[in-house]
């Protein structure tokens, strides 16, 4: 099966692995970091709970998005898909989350812990869609 000429196998791959990145990330290794470095409250979130039903949505998008540039650029190693997704998280989504931190006041802590994760986002959906061939017939 395909969606948009990729196979969906490697999409829903690259899709969870975005998706575990961050349960990982925000759920295992630095929670209580990052709850502290954005202000945030067992409290304080309380009635906000609805917003982690949106969390699978980004993962799809990304690893959709990344297919198609999988796709477009002919790639079929994980190495080129790796190199791909690390040029996708450096130059679209670690840079587009800075600018919360260049026009707020949030801690660079915070920055730094979000671009871990956006950045790895991008490495793990571009190298298993690349290894995956998910272009490939």
């Amino acid at each position: 099966m395909r969606v948009l000429g990729l196979k969906a196998p490697a999409l829903a791959a690259a899709a969870v692995a975005v998706y575990a990145t961050g349960f990982l990330i925000y759920g295992v290794l630095f929670s209580a970091q990052w709850m502290a470095l954005s202000g945030y409250t067992a409290e304080s979130f309380a009635g906000q709970e609805w917003r982690m039903a949106l969390s699978p949505v980004m993962p799809v998008v990304i690893a959709v998005g990344m297919g198609l540039l999988v796709r477009d650029r002919g790639i079929t190693t994980w190495q080129a898909g790796l190199r791909l997704g690390l040029m996708v998280g450096i130059c679209f989504l670690v840079t587009a989350r800075a600018y919360n931190f260049v026009y707020g006041t949030e801690p660079v802590g915070l920055l730094a812990l979000d671009s871990l994760h956006l950045l790895l986002n991008g490495a793990a959906a571009g190298a298993i869609l690349g290894g995956m061939k998910a272009a490939a017939p």
